[in-house]
């Protein structure tokens, strides 16, 4: 990229640099944008188009009004529309009308088809994708938008901008929704084009505003290097386990053969895998395994590890950092995202797009972007084509939104190359299948489509059952408190698992009154770093009681009271855990945390019924759907045998409406391309914004301990930035609402403001808001803002 510092009056410019007083010509950002868009849409097969909205995208910036403004205002963020209030402020509709005009008279028959996919893209580059009727339709016959389209062309536009050489793109590479029979083909394909487009223009425009950022997106290690290293702490692994005399372990050996499985099905066709492995199996590393050999096989261009909460994604991502190294892994959360209202040219800098072998993310940012409208979302999706997405405890899937997800997860194996891994100890049944009501049809995978990685599933639960369940008598009789509580504090080394962060603050403080030693608490009260301390802290504190143990010795209680977020990816073992009554799946997972290493005999896992049902909704309906599948159960029948997950899973999805939203039928292309994209993206919101917020509390291990301080400082100094907003992430509370207003007027908590509304953080001066145990208070929260971020 050219960098100009002698640019003239009659110059027209995309771009200035206020702090060197440089310019990125007009033009040659176009064709920049273009080619990069081009060179990501090539991956499925829609180059052409790409590179036309990449030369068109920015012809409003040739406007007169624009081009005083850009000179005189001084303001780094004059290339982003709707930043700066003003009619000669915006410029992304005058290359949608341009696409109409000259492809009508081009080709009058394909021209106004071709014409709506580069309306949808051009004009929402800055916005994001809207909807066709009541968006885009009308937008385009303002009086204000044609007059921008009409002062663009007026200007002196090079005829090699206005009419590239190339042709038309070919229709057939439209993606119709027909010809699978899968809502949202187009819809997908069309979001594809877009996020090629907004990420080629926001790193053209990177390039040119900071170049020392650009420069650090190259030199990510070889997939191949990456298969290495990790064959490389698997077989030290390996050899410590042998050190400890526990390779010959029932436990070990299965683990050994649950990745052998994953190396050898690693070869096949790319496609649909499932990989069903009981807790403790070592599904992890493992399913890792098989992406990595699969990648390097099959030429596959990155590996996107997705899992459901962000209480564990911190722990996943530290375990694969510490094996390829910072660089080659993005753990992306979803709670900390920038505001694209407020949007700024340092803020864009912070957008994620993916580019690194390996990310670490939450379903919440994966499945949310795959429905996205913002620019900021969709950037990182054309990343997905060609990649190997693996699916932990998929048994996790948002139920009220299934058919839309399992739509989508369909059209990225059949359109874009992508071989997905469906990655649980408790795999749900997402195969197609029929029912009366259709809301309750689940439009899945066809039979024997998805491949499983284990050939002996039942083999392999039945070589590491290491619990017995025990019931209550009555699975309609509550439990109190208090007994609850006397009966954990009997133990001296139990887990117990409770549905919402209130019921672990009041079970804690119960335990406490009836023993105040060895007591740990876990919910999504307490930040990410927190948790890694306190889990840290908890397994360290596991091993001196095994030691102890060892040697005759009587070891200290540990007791832990948590939610389920301890259920999913958190590698501790105790002989005892209490599982409130839940979903089968979320029993299971609890059930995963006793005698995980096959120490003892067998564990002990106690269900009781907790003193209050789960809340209204797929929690209520997951309990109950347990309770009726255990009733019916002949008494010397296994509670949790492998063979009832699926019976489970027929039951709630077959007592659950699949497509609450309605997604499908919004995001179904009609006769002329048309699309609601943006309700589709405000109504599938797994986490509803309107009813929480994120907080960044100021947890400090100890007193020396200042980082988050230091970050903070940081942020309100230098503004957002990727590394930072990761940095960030450890430290954020998600809370509701109602919570917010009160702690807000209160003056606990204080906006952060500037690039970050929606944003909270601690007030400085106050030091009892976050307790070192039990995180923030929040009087009588009544359960996470959302399932997903716990």
């Amino acid at each position: 990229m050219t960098v100009h510092t002698d640019f003239t009056n009659t110059d027209f410019l995309a771009h200035i640099r206020n702090d060197t007083l440089t310019a990125h010509l007009l033009e040659e950002h176009l064709r920049g944008v273009s080619a990069l868009a081009a060179e990501f849409a090539a991956e499925f097969g829609a180059a052409p188009w790409a590179a036309l909205a990449g030369i068109w995208h920015d012809l409003g910036k040739y406007r007169d009004g624009f081009q005083r403004y850009i000179r005189q205002c001084g303001d780094p963020d004059a290339h982003i529309e709707g930043r700066v209030a003003g009619p000669e402020k915006t410029h992304s509709a005058a290359g949608a009308l341009w696409a109409q005009q000259y492809l009508a008279e081009v080709d009058k028959r394909s021209g106004p088809v071709v014409a709506r996919v580069l309306a949808y893209l051009i004009a929402g580059h800055h916005a994001g994708l809207d909807n066709w009727f009541g968006g885009l339709n009308e937008r385009f016959h303002r009086e204000d938008t044609v007059r921008e389209g009409r002062d663009a062309l007026a200007a002196a536009i090079p005829d090699s901008i206005l009419k590239p050489p190339g042709g038309l793109p070919e229709l057939k590479a439209i993606r119709s929704d027909h010809e699978l029979n899968i809502p949202g083909r187009f819809a997908l394909w069309v979001r594809m084009l877009f996020s090629c487009l907004v990420d080629a223009d926001f790193l053209d425009t990177e390039t040119f505003m900071s170049p020392g950022v650009a420069a650090t997106r190259k030199g990510f290690a070889a997939m191949a290097d990456l298969e290495n290293l990790l064959a490389g702490r698997l077989a030290q692994m390996a050899e410590e386990v042998a050190v400890r005399g526990e390779a010959d372990t029932p436990v070990n050996r299965k683990r050994a053969e649950v990745l052998r499985a994953c190396l050898a099905k690693a070869e096949c066709p790319p496609g649909v895998f499932s990989l069903t492995v009981p807790t403790g199996g070592g599904k992890t590393l493992s399913s890792l395994a098989f992406a990595l050999r699969h990648a390097v096989r099959h030429g596959k261009r990155r590996v996107i590890y997705a899992i459901p909460y962000t209480s564990i994604i911190e722990q996943t991502a530290g375990i694969f950092r510490s094996i390829f190294g910072d660089e080659n892994v993005i753990e992306h959360h979803s709670n900390v995202e920038v505001d694209e209202k407020q949007e700024t040219a340092r803020s864009r800098l912070a957008c994620e797009n993916w580019d690194a072998p390996l990310i670490v993310t939450t379903n919440v940012q994966l499945l949310e972007s795959l429905f996205a409208s913002r620019t900021s979302r969709c950037r990182k999706l054309h990343n997905l084509v060609g990649s190997i997405i693996v699916l932990d405890e998929a048994q996790l899937l948002p139920v009220p939104y299934l058919q839309p997800v399992v739509d989508v997860l369909r059209l990225l194996v059949k359109d874009y190359g992508v071989t997905l891994v469906l990655c649980t100890a408790t795999q749900p049944t997402l195969e197609g299948r029929n029912g009366f009501d259709q809301a309750r049809q689940l439009r899945g995978f066809a039979a024997g489509e998805i491949h499983e990685i284990v050939d002996d599933v039942a083999g392999l639960y039945a070589a590491l059952e290491r619990v017995k369940v025990h019931l209550p008598a009555d699975l309609k009789m509550r439990a109190s408190w208090e007994q609850l509580a006397a009966e954990i504090a009997s133990h001296d080394a139990v887990l117990a698992v409770v549905g919402r962060r209130a019921d672990a603050r009041e079970l804690y403080t119960r335990v406490k009154a009836e023993d105040r030693t060895g007591l740990w608490h876990l919910s999504g009260l307490i930040c990410a770093q927190h948790r890694s301390d306190t889990i840290a802290d908890i397994k360290q504190a596991l091993l001196v009681r095994r030691q102890a143990l060892a040697v005759g010795q009587t070891p200290p209680p540990i007791r832990v009271i948590s939610t389920q977020l301890v259920e999913a990816g958190v590698d501790i073992d105790f002989p005892i855990v209490y599982r409130a009554l839940a979903g089968l799946d979320s029993i299971a997972q609890a059930a995963g945390r006793c005698n995980r290493e096959g120490r003892l005999d067998k564990g002990e896992v106690h269900v009781f019924v907790p003193p209050k049902p789960a809340p209204p909704g797929l929690l209520r309906m997951a309990e109950q759907a347990t309770q009726i599948l255990w009733e019916a159960l002949p008494p010397e029948a296994d509670p949790m045998g492998v063979e009832r997950f699926a019976e489970f899973f027929r039951r709630l999805y077959g007592d659950s409406i699949l497509d609450a939203k309605e997604i499908c039928n919004l995001l179904r292309a009609g006769q002329v391309g048309d699309v609601n994209f943006r309700i589709a993206a405000e109504r599938f919101r797994l986490i509803d914004e309107a009813e929480g917020a994120t907080v960044f509390v100021r947890y400090k291990r100890n007193a020396d301990d200042n980082a988050i301080d230091m970050l903070l400082n940081t942020l309100k100094k230098e503004g957002p930035q990727r590394w930072l907003l990761r940095k960030l992430q450890r430290y954020g509370v998600s809370i509701y609402a109602k919570d917010l207003r009160r702690l807000e007027g209160q003056g606990d908590i204080e906006p952060l403001g500037g690039d970050f509304p929606g944003l909270y953080v601690q007030s400085s001066g106050n030091d009892v808001l976050y307790d070192r145990v039990l995180g923030l208070n929040v009087d009588g929260a009544p359960g996470d803002p959302g399932n997903f971020v716990q």
